[in-house]
């Protein structure tokens, strides 16, 4: 990511993920000047305010699937959920599915089942509540 990654963290466990996965999926007070960008050569989503990068998603495309591999962001704040709510919402629009093997987009998948559309049930890597 172009920003400094200093105090920014991969988020891999599922311990590590509920603070960030039970945020509304919404544009938030503290995520007014984010803006998201996408590097299609570098295969990767960011979240950028003033002009550094404060999350991303890292991501895989074969035709129009994409598979969420990995999630780096500053903790706490709410970004990653909007973040990857904003990403799932342009794939929505660009007709896109969606497989999360990254586990903080698949927790987030299965705690926002308002992305059904996107990530099927029949998507490899959809985590499905039980």
């Amino acid at each position: 990511m172009a920003g400094k990654a200093e105090g920014m963290v991969r988020l891999t466990g599922i311990e590590r993920c509920d603070a960030e996965v039970n945020r509304p999926a919404m544009i938030t007070p503290h995520a007014v000047d984010l803006i998201i960008t996408e590097n299609s050569e570098g295969c990767i989503y960011e979240a950028v305010s003033g002009g550094e990068a404060v999350a991303g998603v890292v991501y895989s495309k074969a035709g129009n699937h994409l598979t969420l591999r990995a999630t780096s962001v500053f903790p706490g704040k709410g970004i990653a959920a909007w973040l990857l709510g904003s990403v799932l919402d342009r794939l929505r629009m660009q007709g896109e599915t969606v497989a999360a093997s990254c586990p903080l987009a698949a927790a987030f998948v299965s705690a926002h089942p308002e992305y059904a559309d996107v990530v099927g049930s029949t998507v490899p890597g959809h985590i499905t509540k039980g």
